[in-house]
């Protein structure tokens, strides 16, 4: 006899929290009837600048079975929560949750962004991905190579190597769901490989706030921007230049431009800008980390990712 759920779910509170934000979303959708082309992520509705659809996307399903399928795996893969003495952990997996969510849905845009531009493939322009599948993938990946003996559970029944499972889920899916985004899962794999072999590494608490603090910016400003949703205290207006955004903050009278500037110090500039409303806005309280070395091992990044959003 197994153990009882809820000491599972004690010993897995994040993916816990995920399996019940994902179940809630779906609840949602079915009980309000929103098709996945409202909430999923293409390469057209990206150009359109609905950039927020990289967070909707991830966490939206739309058939019961895709549901399953996912949270399934994911409670399985749940166990990375208790490998702390491996350096893994809660705080790792939801440091490198957020990675995952954010890269690899970048990396799928920029997968179709070739093949339609380089190879003329018309075809992708409006292949629309949805579902937690991309991040699933990447914890496969991650796993396979920090604890290539783990088994891969699925439905309670199904058992499979984990040092085999990023792959042989890859085909098995794309041969049982044709439909389903063999890009989409690829790009999990990818990140999920970058993760594992140290490329992305360095991750701590202060990047994953700043990196949270960014994408909630970032997706309330594609809201506002693509028309999808209106927030009475955003503005966007254009100022001084008619063709450079700014955004003024009803209430306290801020208001931010790009200014025209060289390309070659666009990078540098950007970045100085993005310090300074972040440590203004959201980061005083966290002013004594930005003295620690480790938290700039992630700015570059962070500036690329939000620069490649806005």
């Amino acid at each position: 006899m197994g153990r009882p759920l809820f000491y599972e779910i004690v010993e897995k509170p994040a993916t816990s929290c995920i399996i019940g934000i994902c179940c809630a979303i779906w609840f949602y959708i079915q009980k309000k009837n929103i098709g996945y082309s409202h909430v999923g992520l293409s390469y057209e509705t990206a150009v359109e600048g609905h950039h927020w659809r990289i967070i909707t996307s991830a966490f939206s399903h739309i058939s019961v079975l895709h549901l399953v399928f996912n949270m399934s795996a994911l409670w399985s893969l749940g166990v990375v929560e208790q490998l702390g003495h491996m350096g893994l952990g809660v705080a790792y997996y939801l440091q490198y949750t957020l990675i995952l969510v954010v890269l690899s849905g970048a990396l799928v845009l920029g997968m179709y962004h070739i093949l339609i531009q380089r190879f003329k493939l018309e075809y992708f322009r409006r292949v629309t991905a949805v579902g937690y599948s991309c991040v699933v993938f990447g914890w496969m990946t991650i796993l396979s190579v920090k604890q290539p003996s783990s088994k891969l559970d699925l439905f309670g029944f199904l058992s499979l190597p984990i040092s085999f499972a990023p792959f042989e889920s890859l085909i098995f899916t794309s041969i049982i769901v044709p439909q389903a985004s063999f890009l989409g899962h690829l790009s999990g794999i990818v990140v999920g490989y970058a993760i594992a072999w140290g490329l992305i590494h360095g991750m701590n608490n202060f990047w994953a706030l700043s990196m949270l603090g960014w994408i909630v910016l970032v997706f309330v400003y594609s809201l506002k921007r693509s028309g999808t949703y209106d927030f009475d205290f955003l503005e966007i207006e254009s100022v001084t230049d008619p063709s450079l955004p700014s955004v003024r903050f009803i209430g306290n009278g801020r208001t931010l431009q790009m200014s025209s500037i060289p390309a070659e110090d666009l990078l540098l500039s950007s970045a100085m800008v993005i310090q300074a409303f972040w440590c203004d806005f959201l980061l005083l309280p966290l002013a004594d980390a930005c003295c620690c070395p480790k938290t700039m091992q992630y700015e570059k990044l962070l500036v690329i990712i939000v620069l490649f959003f806005v």
